[in-house]
């Protein structure tokens, strides 16, 4: 680890100049420069002080984060064919159910659906990337076709089907897939 790239990031994002910090931790200018460059290191009582000045504690500045996946592709994606009812769901976010939303994409073969989804707390989104689908909404009835989108709060029955067959991205928030 680079103790002096990490301090200077962090100054940084405080929004302090060398000459800031090291005024608030009672040292020199240069000091803070020679640390920040690696060429020397701070003692302990010395790294504690210019920490504190930081906002930030010495087991959360040597603490390391993992680097956390951003994007994904095909190979990470889950996929699930249900022939009952016609339909395949890829969880294009894999392990996305420990996520606010979830996004799936749902292919609908034709005369598919999704199973009915009893009322819930959430919202649904969906745009339709290919075909059209037919929204079930409790006693409501709404139609999509390719490049339109739809969005509806969960709170009654829903479900969609697609006579034609359809590719939709769909994000359900919380999870429910």
């Amino acid at each position: 680890m680079q103790i002096g790239e990490k301090l200077k990031e962090l100054r940084t994002l405080k929004g302090l100049t060398q000459e800031e910090l090291a005024d608030r931790a009672e040292l020199s200018k240069g000091f803070i420069s020679q640390v920040e460059r690696d060429l020397t290191s701070p003692s302990i009582a010395t790294l504690m002080d210019i920490l504190q000045c930081l906002g930030t504690s010495v087991s959360e500045f040597f603490q390391e984060e993992s680097e956390e996946q951003i994007v994904f592709g095909r190979n990470d994606f889950f996929e699930k064919h249900d022939p009952e009812l016609k339909n395949t769901v890829q969880w294009i976010i894999p392990n996305a159910q420990k996520n606010a939303m979830e996004p799936i994409l749902l292919t609908l073969e034709p005369g598919g659906s999704t199973y009915p989804d009893n009322p819930h707390e959430g919202e649904e989104f969906g745009y339709v990337l290919q075909g059209s689908v037919t929204i079930c909404l409790g006693n409501r009835v709404c139609r999509a076709k390719k490049g339109e989108a739809f969005c509806f709060s969960s709170d009654k029955p829903h479900y969609l089907t697609s006579k034609s067959g359809a590719v939709v991205l769909w994000v359900s928030s919380p999870p429910s897939f």
